[in-house]
């Protein structure tokens, strides 16, 4: 279907070929794609070189200073240890897990085996984020029997702003200069 053509900055009508590489757009039902071209060895090396390095254990450090920071506020505000005991075993059950994870990607055995095969690397990260939810699930379920007086709102709260993290961090890598 053609689309209409529309006026350029002067007012004039634009040819319908014209109008379609100005709106971005330009690909009809049936038109082909431009072809994808792959980079280079050292085109993908400088794109490389360009993005920042990201850590894994600094965003578990993170998440610990976030849940001790919040733990503590709560404690401080509400002096009620067992509302304090409850947001930190809410970001313990998030910070645990992804330092678990963290490890089993970066220093484990398997990931030592298959450096640089990404069907291995693939297959650990599927097997590490299994062991993570598992473990998630298994210290909430496990709450109610460790922690004494558990508030549920206050595991949630921890729960939530140590998970937060990870949109911060990733916020923060993005504005970050390279």
């Amino acid at each position: 279907m053609p689309t209409m053509p529309g006026p350029d900055k002067d007012g004039q009508p634009l040819p319908a070929d014209q109008t379609e590489a100005k709106s971005g757009h330009g690909w009809e039902d049936g038109e082909q794609e431009p072809e994808f071209k792959p980079l280079t060895r050292e085109q993908a090396h400088q794109w490389r070189a360009g993005q920042p390095e990201l850590s894994v254990w600094r965003l578990v450090g993170v998440q610990v200073l976030v849940g001790a920071v919040s733990g503590l506020l709560v404690w401080l505000f509400s002096r009620q240890m067992s509302l304090a005991l409850s947001v930190l075993y809410g970001a313990a059950s998030v910070f645990i897990p992804t330092a678990l994870m963290a490890y089993g990607l970066t220093s484990s055995a398997l990931s030592r085996l298959m450096p640089g095969h990404s069907r291995a690397t693939f297959a650990g990260f599927l097997l590490w984020e299994g062991v993570k939810v598992l473990l998630v699930v298994a210290m909430l379920w496990s709450a109610p029997a460790l922690v004494p007086d558990l508030s549920w709102l206050g595991l949630l709260a921890g729960l939530v702003l140590t998970l937060k993290v990870y949109w911060f961090g990733l916020w923060f890598q993005t504005r970050r200069p390279h």
